[in-house]
């Protein structure tokens, strides 16, 4: 992979852009979102074939102005257009719609925003059977060290174990990365004072500016206190109601403030795996936020002492490994699913990726030296689940080590690249 300078940035092709151009060669219509400073505007300014396109950004007032009086102005003369920050004006895909059925297979679009358009109703109805639908997360780690997306998820899911041995190197302390976070502007910072600094900005942006473009939100006091609620449970069950006694605020009210981080891409729900007795499975999802800077931020953890004795240290490094499957399972074709799996006497494994008919159960463990009793969950599961691929131990260390026919441990770094 080649990073170029873009202005002052340092651009990294990211493993996303494959797909992205696959699809322009498919369809109408590509619909990218994801949190705001994720880097949609700068892949689509710098990668073949969108950096060719006609740009337009409704940050712009006059292009926002346009947008709501004369749409297909703003494609006028070229048939290949990417249109950001969309959730602006959602009336304006109405525009688009239009154009792409009257000119059939004449016109390619992209759409990218910061909100996550699939979630809104306007937007999904007016591009129903005419877009292809992407998210892009913050960056791999394998992306900012320019290697190639690991394969070791659909290894894994098809029963290929990789030979045991140890890295060359010890994985490095991920205690840097957990707070400092993975969105592109904090690459070129390289204090935790100057991280705090910008999330600082980032939360403020949020709340004042980008929450207001999709809903309206008077108390900004209390939508912030949930957001460090949330924080303080990611990588946990998120009980709703625990949270709303702890904000201080009604369930109702809970719900919806969810909903809008889960709309604004800062937050997820992960879903229980229950294919069999479902009775004897807890349902409850587990939260969590879409990087594990913003948690740490947002959790009041400002320098890395103070995070290394956090009694939420290893949810916040399940959170750093949460984002890297989610984006590999985002990378698979069709998208693979992610969940955990939990029973009510409390055995657990904190991930289950299922592809197809495929399915492997993976825990995840801070310790640099693992062993067979961190394996209790793998193995409830693979016994619940006899038909399963693999168990994955991923943890701290560096030794590649087979546990049992089915488990295997792997440093955390051969998921991340």
């Amino acid at each position: 992979m080649n990073n170029i300078y873009s202005g002052p940035e340092l651009y990294y092709e990211r493993w996303l852009t494959t797909s992205l151009q696959d699809a322009s060669r498919n369809y109408p219509v590509i619909v990218l979102t994801g949190a705001r400073q994720v880097g949609k505007s700068t892949l689509l300014l710098n990668s073949e074939p969108f950096r060719n396109w006609r740009f337009h950004t409704l940050d712009d007032y006059q292009v926002l102005a346009q947008a709501k009086t004369e749409p297909e102005a703003l494609w006028a003369g070229t048939d290949r257009v990417i249109l950001d920050e969309v959730q602006k004006d959602p009336n304006l895909l109405q525009a688009v719609k239009l154009t792409v059925d009257r000119n059939p297979g004449k016109y390619r679009f992209v759409l990218s925003g910061s909100a996550n358009l699939l979630l809104m109703k306007q937007v999904s109805e007016s591009l129903a059977g005419r877009a292809v639908y992407f998210v892009l997360d913050p960056m791999a780690l394998g992306e900012i060290h320019q290697t190639p997306q690991p394969d070791i998820l659909t290894r894994i899911l098809s029963g290929d174990f990789p030979a045991e041995g140890t890295l060359p190197e010890e994985p490095a302390d991920p205690i840097n990365i957990i707070m400092r976070g993975l969105m592109p502007p904090l690459l070129s910072l390289d204090s935790p004072q100057s991280w705090v600094r910008w999330w600082e900005g980032y939360v403020a942006t949020y709340l004042e500016r980008d929450l207001r473009q999709v809903a309206q939100i008077d108390a900004l006091l209390d939508f912030r206190k949930l957001m460090e609620l949330v924080a303080l449970r990611s990588g946990q069950l998120l009980n709703q109601s625990e949270v709303a006694r702890d904000a201080q605020l009604p369930q109702p009210t809970v719900h919806r403030y969810l909903n809008l981080l889960e709309t604004t891409n800062l937050f997820e729900r992960l879903p229980a795996y229950a294919v069999n007795h479902p009775t004897r499975l807890l349902k409850s999802p587990k939260a969590f936020l879409n990087d594990p800077g913003l948690a740490v931020f947002l959790s009041g953890y400002y320098d890395l002492n103070d995070l290394r004795k956090a009694r939420e240290y290893g949810a916040y490094f399940e959170t750093l490994i949460y984002q890297h499957l989610r984006l590999l399972t985002r990378l698979m074709t069709p998208a693979g699913r992610l969940y955990f799996w939990r029973t009510r006497d409390g055995t657990e494994v904190d991930f289950v990726v299922e592809h197809g008919r495929k399915v492997a159960a993976i825990e995840v463990k801070s310790t640099k030296n693992p062993g067979y009793g961190d394996t209790a969950g793998l193995h409830a599961f693979l016994e619940e689940h006899p038909t399963a691929s693999a168990g994955l131990l991923i943890h701290g260390g560096r030794n590649i080590k087979r546990l049992d026919e089915k488990i295997i441990a792997i440093p955390w770094t051969m998921l991340t690249g």
